[in-house]
């Protein structure tokens, strides 16, 4: 069930990872077909490294084609006009949470021909974790699964695990359906 004050309070304050954690494992699982589309991103803020880079790279969200064509970065120009990201290119599993944001943003900005690409980098699996199994981004060129559950019928839960980087707290994020 939608608890709008749970879902209003974590977008606008952030929580606990233990407070991701426990809403993620409440929410039902999603199949391949329910996060066909366009979606929306936003971030949550729980005390990971990864946090405000996204956001501050003009992060728009991700867009799911078919089950294996699917472009997991989808940023947004200053003009708004849409254009995905090669994630091969970015340092997703590096520590770069020390970076100003003024310094991603300036990077996408003058190496944006460079980032830019129409080919596909990921694709989408049932994936079974922690104890649920959902539907899930597979990168395929980074060591990172996106893992979601379902808050509403717009709205996605999603929690990025990564294989390489050795950090105790996940990044989450939320995904709204834009068509």
């Amino acid at each position: 069930m939608f608890d709008s004050e749970k879902y209003k309070r974590i977008i606008e304050q952030g929580a606990t990872q233990q407070e991701a954690f426990a809403w993620f494992d409440q929410l039902e699982t999603v199949n391949s077909a329910d996060i066909l589309g366009l979606w929306k991103g936003i971030e949550i803020k729980t005390g990971h490294p990864l946090e405000g880079v996204l956001s501050a790279s003009n992060w728009f969200g991700k867009r799911f084609i078919n089950e294996e064509q699917v472009y997991p970065l989808v940023c947004l120009k200053n003009d708004g006009t849409l254009y995905n990201v090669n994630p091969w290119l970015l340092p997703l599993d590096l520590p770069i949470d020390k970076l100003p944001s003024i310094s991603i943003k300036l990077g996408m900005k003058l190496f944006r021909p460079l980032l830019a690409t129409d080919k596909s980098s990921a694709r989408i699996r049932m994936t079974n974790y922690r104890d649920k199994t959902s539907a899930s981004l597979i990168y395929d060129d980074k060591a990172i699964i996106d893992v979601f559950r379902k808050i509403d019928n717009q709205t996605l839960l999603g929690v990025m695990d990564f294989k390489t980087r050795k950090v105790d707290k996940s990044y989450f994020f939320v995904l709204k359906k834009v068509r």
